[in-house]
This record gives structure tokens, sequence and C-alpha cells, in this order.
């Protein structure tokens, strides 16, 4: 599986993107995918997991209530639309595919996933 993330840019607090990750690979429907995001100095953080038929969907708390995760499995497109942005989510974000296909515990973990985006950047600014 390839993974390519984009939709990135810049916005002002309280705006809105939507990034998208389009895979290319037979076996696409059958991954849980996640969006994860790194800030400047710090670790790669989980965003949010949707699981691969069922479509549950878990997030970060940091982002719960603003973020939707979201997935067409026809085009083999990820989708993460971001609402009423902070600063605090200015970060590189990348998607990532699991092939095991629903979620768990380790899923806020990047051990867990085999593959990763190249990443899109998001700055928002206050």
């Amino acid at each position: 599986v390839q993974l390519q993330a984009s939709g990135g840019g810049l916005v002002q607090a309280g705006g809105s993107l939507k990034l998208s990750c389009e895979a290319s690979g037979r076996t696409f429907s059958s991954y849980g995918m996640g969006w994860f995001r790194q800030a400047p100095g710090k670790e790669r953080e989980f965003v949010a997991h949707i699981s691969w038929a069922i479509r549950t969907t878990y997030y970060a708390d940091s982002v719960k209530g603003r973020f939707t995760i979201s997935r067409d499995n026809a085009k083999k497109m990820v989708y993460l639309q971001m609402d009423s942005l902070k600063p605090e989510d200015t970060a590189v974000y990348y998607c990532a595919a699991d092939s095991r296909p629903y979620y768990s515990g380790s899923s806020y973990y990047t051990s867990r996933y085999d593959y990763w985006g190249q990443g899109t950047e998001v700055t928002v600014s206050s």
C-alpha cells in the first residue's frame, strides 16, 4: 500500500481544512486507517482511526468533536475534516495504514501501522 496525503495549508484559528489520503493497492479496503500528526520538536501523536468496513471511528481527546475521519473504499480515499482549528493543531499530518482492520488499544501507537504517507503540513494562525 502506498499513501499520498494532501490538503494541508495555512488557515486562521476557527477555520476548517479537509485533508485527503489517497491509497494504492488492491487490499486497501481491508486496512484500518489512521491519521497522526507531528508538531515541531514533538513526537508523532495519534489523531484518529477508522476501521475498514464498519467504519467505527476513534479520536484523540484533543480533537474529539472538532475532527471527523471518513473513508471511501471505492475511491481508496481517507479524509480528515478539521473544524474549529486551533493554533495547537499546527503540525505535519500523516495518514497511515494498518493491515489489521479493526481498532485496538495499540492503534494509538505509530508502531501499529505498516504503511505511512509523506505528510501534509497544517499551520493554524492565531
